[in-house]
């Protein structure tokens, strides 16, 4: 079976070797017909701590490699824009 991958952002790098990247999925609702965004968040392995929040990356199902982490990064997409908070 193949392996997943989805597209998401790099919310936090806080962790050592893991980032958190928000997956957003759009859809029509079934009975009012009307788009709706949910999004998931999923823990994955970076390796050598090379994303940062606000980077746009493709992460792809791998084996366990803890409680939360069945995830790795596999490449940047590109990167959004990051506020500078003022």
């Amino acid at each position: 079976m193949p392996k997943r991958i989805l597209q998401g952002v790099v919310v936090s790098d806080k962790n050592v070797k893991t980032v958190v990247v928000k997956v957003e999925r759009r859809f029509t609702h079934p009975v009012m017909g009307k788009t709706v965004r949910r999004s998931k968040k999923y823990h994955a392995h970076d390796e050598n701590k090379e994303f940062k929040v606000g980077d746009v990356v493709r992460i792809q199902e791998c084996r366990p490699l803890s409680r939360l982490k069945s995830w790795e990064v596999i490449g940047r997409v590109g990167a959004q824009e990051r506020g500078t908070g003022a």
